[in-house]
């Protein structure tokens, strides 16, 4: 897709979402959330985004995400709440990374 395209699809999905969410439908609500998450993932240079960067999490205040590799429009590796480091290393789409906050030396 274009990022014409992608503007188009992010709209429309918006749309949608609005409407899910002033009738109460919670779970079509989150599906579309997660699209427009990825839809504005495509949208961005994963080039941008590099092993050892910490950013904050879009929507998960205090929280943030150290990048261990990257995987096309994803970034992977841990969260960081605190001084504390999650074990588990998970995906998250680059959209979702905001602000970075420090480089590993």
């Amino acid at each position: 897709m274009t990022s014409h395209e992608l503007h188009q699809e992010i709209a429309m999905l918006k749309e949608k979402a609005r409407k899910a969410e002033q009738l109460g439908i919670v779970n079509e609500f989150a599906v579309l959330e997660r699209k427009i998450t990825m839809a504005k993932a495509y949208m961005l240079d994963p080039e941008d985004f590099n092993p050892g960067d910490v950013y904050e999490i879009e929507g998960d205040p205090g929280v943030h995400f150290k990048v261990t590799y990257m995987n096309g429009v994803f970034a992977w590796g841990h969260r960081i709440h605190g001084d504390t480091t999650s074990k588990e290393e998970e995906g998250l789409p680059i959209s979702m990374l905001m602000n970075e906050k420090s480089k590993e030396a």
